[in-house]
């Protein structure tokens, strides 16, 4: 089978958000990401010719190889930045290295502290941006969740998804994802510690299924897929003493596990602060898919590089 069976839908566009999305656009990702997984185009170089710019002011193990690694199967090249050599907003302007990356390379994606870098990248340059994890959104980490939800439920409409912990940028990407694909996602958090107003607002409004609370119980009670994250971000150490206190109970433990449905699964997007959020016997418990989700990261990104750069000129 070739890739001319599944083309290119976003060439030239963003991805910022997963909402960048709509529900056939989405659907056609997921189709050539679990393509990709089986090796169906192994040895197509649709962005041969092709390199990507990765922006990095956190520091990555899954994106940074996913990323290196899906360009090269994909024919591409991938280049890193950390700080060093840029210093975003302070060693140069956003919107300048935005104006000269644009003249060599053929997408950015960009690992940030903040969503309005990613809005300024966007908004100077004229390549694709790709938000590989910001202050409010980690919408590429979505796309390897799905990916691995379909490969264990199918069609995740009406699936109940419960995360539960800190109201960060995960829990944000979680209720964005109920609106493109019609699961039912419950939110659970001590009190204070809620996703984001605006965008729970939006996705509500565009008809998504979202519960929030801080009951442990009702988080647990039918849930298919239990999914945890940090507690503690990069960037947020000086708050740890106090959301270990607010956070109490809420480890994911094996007793949790046994909770949930029997088909269940249980995600982590990594990396895990064992004693916090998880203990390690739930990640190597039978009901983890946390390394088949890790996986993904590359078969879902490879998708999403190959609908937002394929088709786009060759510069060279």
């Amino acid at each position: 089978m070739s890739l001319e069976t599944h083309p290119p839908l976003l060439t030239g566009k963003n991805f910022l958000s997963s909402l960048d999305l709509s529900p056939e656009s989405y659907r056609a990702l997921m189709d050539t990401a679990h393509a990709m997984k089986r090796g169906e185009f192994r040895g197509e170089k649709p962005l041969e010719g092709q390199t990507l710019a990765m922006v990095f002011e956190k520091a990555s193990l899954r994106t940074r190889t996913t990323f290196d690694v899906g360009m090269y199967q994909l024919g591409g090249h991938a280049i890193t930045l950390t700080n060093a050599e840029i210093g975003l907003g302070v060693r140069e302007r956003v919107s300048d290295v935005a104006k000269n990356l644009e003249r060599w390379v053929d997408g950015i994606m960009a690992r940030v502290y903040l969503q309005s870098t990613l809005l300024e990248l966007a908004q100077h340059g004229s390549i694709p941006v790709i938000n590989g994890l910001s202050d409010s959104l980690h919408p590429v980490q979505l796309l390897a969740d799905y990916q691995t939800i379909e490969e264990r439920f199918g069609n995740p409409r009406a699936l109940k998804i419960s995360y539960l912990g800190d109201g960060n940028n995960l829990a944000n990407s979680h209720i964005q994802m109920a609106v493109l694909t019609g699961s039912e996602v419950t939110i659970c958090t001590p009190v204070g510690y809620e996703p984001n107003g605006k965008v729970l607002l939006e996705a509500v409004q565009a008809g998504a299924k979202v519960k929030l609370t801080s009951s442990i119980d009702e988080a647990l009670s039918g849930c298919q897929v239990l999914y945890t994250d940090v507690w503690i971000s990069m960037g947020q150490e000086a708050e740890a003493d106090r959301k270990r206190r607010a956070f109490a109970g809420y480890c994911v433990d094996v007793p949790m596990l046994e909770r949930i449905e029997p088909d269940g699964i249980f995600l982590h997007c990594l990396p895990a602060h064992y004693g916090e959020e998880v203990v390690p016997e739930a990640t190597e418990h039978a009901k983890s898919a946390v390394f088949d989700q890790a996986e993904n990261r590359l078969h879902a990104q490879k998708a999403l590089l190959y609908h937002l750069m394929a088709g786009q000129r060759v510069r060279w």
